[in-house]
């Protein structure tokens, strides 16, 4: 049976495990020992180390034929020295002739943000990475570094660039709770989600059929402008929708980092999952995805 290694067991890598046991012995990178447990509950072999501590990462040198890069860039800096470490630590095994030792195939998850601002437009993969963020910027420094690892080294590597994610527990309650305002439809933004159990999906389609040095938008079908999606999620919860101001109004009240999501405006495009991944959305937007709880505080 092939090795997987899955690097960043966060939500959507526990969502990834059960689906992937099927065709792999899974193998999981945390650096905390408490999640070990839930690890082995679901199926996977835990291993400790952390990707920023490159020292603690001999255990995962050879170990697996495909790998699934979940983690995050670090939160400061100019480039990720995740990735950097992550990908050094993967070749340092090698076999006599010098084969053999390195993944077959390394989906490399980023994010839609390396677009950055499109003024509203639609976005296909081919568009240039303009990021405007650091953060963002960090992750085409990951992208850049793997794309020539995997030419130098002859590792196919692929890339889902990844809106906003959501869930039955991954939706804006707190913010909407707080009375956190949106823009003015006028002024407003477009973004784009996934659900966090399409995502996992995606991934397995990507092992199975991503072309390397390939990018795909790991996007539902229906961008929508922010104050939409925090209006649904309010009325599907049966709470206050937030008020409405213009974008000056914003920068007094609204904090940087919630304000930065809210100066990028693009519409993903995602037929290239559909037709080179053969992908099916079960969510195909978030009208899909967002349920009403049952009476109780449940989700059916």
């Amino acid at each position: 049976m092939k090795r997987l290694l899955i690097v960043g067991c966060g939500d959507v890598g526990m969502r990834l495990i059960p689906l992937a046991r099927a065709r792999y012995r899974v193998y999981a990178l945390t650096r905390d020992a408490a999640h070990c447990a839930a690890l082995r509950a679901l199926g996977a072999t835990p291993i400790i180390g952390d990707l920023d501590r490159p020292q603690s990462l001999s255990a995962i040198a050879g170990i697996a034929h495909d790998v699934v890069h979940l983690a995050p860039p670090p939160s400061q800096g100019l480039g990720d020295t995740r990735t950097a470490h992550l990908i050094a630590a993967l070749g340092k095994r090698r076999s006599r002739n010098g084969a053999g030792s390195l993944p077959q195939h390394f989906i490399y998850i980023s994010t839609s943000g390396v677009y950055g601002d499109c003024g509203g437009a639609l976005v296909p993969e081919t568009r240039p990475a303009r990021p405007q963020t650091a953060r963002a910027r960090r992750r085409v420094d990951a992208e850049r570094r793997l794309r020539a690892w995997g030419a130098r080294c002859g590792v196919p590597v692929s890339i889902l660039r990844v809106p906003g994610i959501y869930a039955d527990d991954r939706l804006p309650l707190a913010r909407l709770a707080r009375g956190t305002p949106a823009l003015l439809d006028a002024e407003d933004s477009y973004v784009n989600h996934v659900h966090a159990d399409d995502l996992a999906r995606l991934v397995i389609a990507a092992l199975n059929r991503a072309s390397p040095g390939r990018a795909y938008n790991a996007v539902d079908d229906l961008p929508q402008k922010m104050g939409e999606y925090f209006d649904l999620v309010a009325d599907r919860h049966g709470l206050t929708r937030p008020p409405r101001v213009t974008r000056s109004e914003a920068e007094l009240i609204i904090p940087g980092n919630l304000l930065s999501f809210m100066s990028e405006s693009r519409r993903l495009t995602n037929g290239r999952i559909k037709r080179e991944l053969k992908f099916r959305l079960r969510f195909p937007s978030v009208l899909d995805g967002v349920r009403v709880p049952i009476r109780g505080g449940g989700l059916p």
